[in-house]
């Protein structure tokens, strides 16, 4: 069964390594996390010149890669070969390619660590490659963070940095950027700098090092919807229009797809007890309030309208019946057939 990132992180950061590593999916994120790690800390710094190599997968074949995965380290315990963007290595998933990595797994050499980062995709569970990669390898298969799970992946990952962060300023935050780990990680990574002790993350601190107006944003502009506030959403539109490269169109209109998803799921699930509701529905418990009276003021026939506008907005911004439209235009005219 494949082992959890944070699992494996834990264990690097113990010590311990294994001769083989296999970092598939969709987020790169966690696959980044795990070969950054090793390549940073498994070889003392001097000892990297000889005995550390990286290579990336559409420049090399897979012969190349265990030919360097078989060299024994040179004046040293071991040596770390990490093979990047390994999606590309030619052949990969062909049988007599998959073959001769099987053979490796079967007896790998001890001295060696090989990671192999093979990113944005996995391989096909029914082949024999992977049931030996499960059997032989640290195998790790890194998967999205759902939409409903960002926030709590926030608070989680602002503790493991040494900081503290609420439920609705973690929403806040994970809500503004998206679905993103890699910025999302680099964005407070900026913030964190700037800090000298544990420090508790409050939406001030985002505007003033991330940018983000606390204010004017996304996070925000569900909020005015989902509470009928026509001024309050109005405000947030303009501001949007007038700073348009930090607030695409495309992402926001994803958004508000996401946003009503949730209100017709709570239509379809509104008499589960309020735990399960939340589950169910994908969204803090924190906030189920927030989302069930945004439920009342958008009954389930309004929703499915809404899906229909945010429909038509999204082929207008990819230029079908658009006319001459700009995107604020655009935008500005969805939010008020949603709210009227």
């Amino acid at each position: 069964m494949p082992s959890k990132p944070e699992v494996v992180l834990k264990d690097l950061k113990a010590g311990k390594y294994a001769p083989v590593y296999f970092l598939q999916g969709e987020e790169p994120f966690f696959i980044d996390q795990i070969s950054d790690f090793i390549e940073k800390n498994a070889i003392p710094e001097h000892e990297k010149g000889f005995n550390q190599v990286v290579m990336y997968g559409k420049d090399v074949s897979m012969t190349d890669i265990l030919s360097n995965a078989r060299r024994f380290p040179m004046m040293a315990d071991r040596q770390v070969v990490i093979v990047k963007e390994a999606q590309n290595i030619y052949g990969l998933g062909k049988e007599d390619i998959d073959n001769m990595f099987i053979q490796y797994l079967q007896n790998p050499l001890p001295s060696t660590i090989l990671v192999i980062a093979h990113k944005y995709k996995k391989l096909d569970g029914r082949k024999p490659l992977v049931k030996e990669l499960d059997k032989k390898a640290v195998l790790v298969t890194s998967e999205k963070v759902k939409d409903w799970d960002l926030s709590k992946w926030v608070e989680v990952y602002v503790q493991d940095q040494g900081h503290m962060i609420d439920a609705q300023t973690a929403t806040f935050l994970a809500d503004s950027i998206g679905n993103n780990l890699e910025v999302i990680s680099n964005e407070l990574g900026k913030m964190f700098i700037n800090f000298n002790e544990k420090t508790k993350i409050t939406k001030e601190h985002i505007q003033r090092f991330i940018g983000i107006n606390k204010e004017y944003n996304t996070f925000e502009l569900t909020k005015a919807i989902g509470f009928k506030d026509v001024v309050k959403a109005n405000k947030i539109i303009h501001y949007f229009s007038q700073n348009p490269k930090n607030h695409p169109l495309i992402p926001i209109i994803a958004l508000l797809f996401s946003y009503f998803h949730k209100l017709a799921l709570i239509h379809y699930n509104g008499k589960l007890p309020e735990s399960e509701l939340a589950k169910k529905a994908g969204v803090h418990p924190f906030f189920l309030k927030e989302y069930r009276v945004a439920a009342k003021n958008y009954q389930l026939g309004k929703v499915i309208d809404c899906f229909s506008h945010i429909r038509e907005a999204d082929l207008r911004s990819k230029g079908v019946d658009s006319g001459d439209m700009e995107n604020a235009e655009i935008l500005r005219e969805m939010i008020f057939k949603i709210m009227h």
